[in-house]
């Protein structure tokens, strides 16, 4: 009687799979469409960023100077591209990004802000973007120096 059922259960399961693989439709090839595969239609278009420049250096800058710079870019894709986070390295660069869709051949910006306070000396920073493009990451890359405030006053002694 195990054995009898044991059988149904492996004839079951091996109908059930050669009638799922059987409706799926396949292209002229014999592969299935990913359409075909996931039963869905796929957006049509795919968005892509082209930025002026894609790393700044502000260059020597004192100690407290809250430093900023905008990334110009366009949408020179074929589809809306969409912004889903924009993340700076640290807490001391903060990007602020378009919210809304940027429609093909639209242009947008991406203001960085650098706090350096607190940060003497060299400083690489990085703000990685998300979005709907291929591949979904982008990296803007700034530097700067920062110099020592001269009004601060000193308490190392």
């Amino acid at each position: 009687m195990k054995n009898t059922l044991g059988l149904a259960i492996v004839l079951l399961a091996a109908s059930a799979c050669d009638d799922a693989a059987s409706r799926i439709q396949t292209t002229e090839e014999g592969s299935p469409t990913i359409e075909e595969a996931v039963g869905t239609e796929l957006v049509e278009g795919t968005p892509a960023f082209s930025f002026d420049s894609e790393f700044h250096d502000f260059g020597e800058i004192t100690e407290g100077t809250l430093a900023e710079h905008i990334f110009r870019f366009t949408n020179t894709g074929d589809a809306p591209l969409i912004i889903s986070n924009a993340q700076g390295s640290c807490g001391c660069t903060v990007p602020d990004w378009p919210r809304n869709p940027i429609a093909p051949g639209e242009q947008g910006e991406i203001k960085v802000s650098f706090n350096s306070s607190g940060r003497q000396g060299k400083n690489d920073k990085q703000v990685t973007l998300n979005a709907n493009t291929i591949p979904n990451t982008r990296v803007l890359k700034i530097t700067s120096s920062v110099l020592p405030n001269p009004n601060k006053a000193n308490t190392a002694q």
